[in-house]
């Protein structure tokens, strides 16, 4: 067992194109290895128009940052799905899915799992929230649930799409996730909104959180990088993850 903080990474890119209009996978791949996270989280993967097999973004993006994934493909198409991507160093374990969908709105969901890191089992979640201010609060209440169930060491991580200084988001998790980045992620070339953030509980397991103003060139939104620190409690001893509802 290790004390080592844990280096997390969520990023919207944006479907892999940048403000040149390139779709380019190899920029978003080389600025996420480059600050060599633990654990990764990228929203707006698409896959439509490119196929499902080997070379579609989710197997190439799953292929160079793995080993372990889980995947939302909250959009799936003939031609391809779209969602977002779980990347871990470490096994994940309790795979869930959850359905976060708000009436026709476009589909959202969140993916929930266990992390069997050194320091010990992380709780975690990642998330890519809706538009509309009433399908974020039917969602933050969601959020919320789930985290409230999970283990010491719990995070939410995402584009949460909150933008107003005491959103639905904040304030509804604030009570199980007192720990937040503050950073600004988005857009890209001149951030003004915290659209991207990293939840954590305990508060002192958040260590330190930045961004990466290269990920102008590859996307809208700034990658944010948070370190955390988990408090060491046996896997055995930990709540167990309340079904999706």
């Amino acid at each position: 067992m290790t004390d080592a903080p844990l280096r997390l990474l969520t990023w919207n890119i944006h479907a892999g194109i940048g403000p040149d209009g390139r779709y380019d996978l190899d920029r978003v791949v080389a600025l996420v290895r480059r600050h060599e996270p633990d654990i990764v989280a990228l929203q707006e993967v698409d896959s439509r128009g490119r196929g499902n097999g080997p070379d579609s973004p989710f197997a190439l993006l799953a292929t160079a940052l793995g080993p372990h994934t889980a995947a939302a493909r909250t959009i799936v198409a003939p031609d391809g799905h779209y969602g977002h991507l779980l990347i871990s160093r470490w096994p994940l374990s309790a795979i869930q899915l959850h359905d976060l969908t708000h009436s026709r709105r476009e589909p959202r969901c969140a993916v929930e799992a266990m992390v069997s890191a050194p320091a010990g089992p992380l709780h975690l979640a990642s998330v890519h929230l809706g538009l509309a201010f009433s399908e974020r609060r039917r969602q933050a209440a969601m959020l919320a649930r789930i985290a409230d169930s999970a283990a010491r060491t719990s995070v939410m991580l995402g584009d949460f799409n909150d933008w107003t200084w005491n959103g639905a988001v904040r304030r509804l998790l604030a009570e199980v996730l007192p720990a937040r980045t503050p950073q600004r992620t988005y857009p890209a070339r001149c951030p003004v909104l915290t659209l991207d953030r990293v939840y954590c509980r305990p508060r002192h397991a958040l260590l330190r959180s930045w961004v990466d103003p290269e990920g102008r060139h590859a996307s809208d939104h700034l990658p944010l990088i948070a370190e955390i620190r988990v408090d060491p409690v046996p896997m055995a001893s930990e709540p167990a993850i309340r079904p999706s509802r």
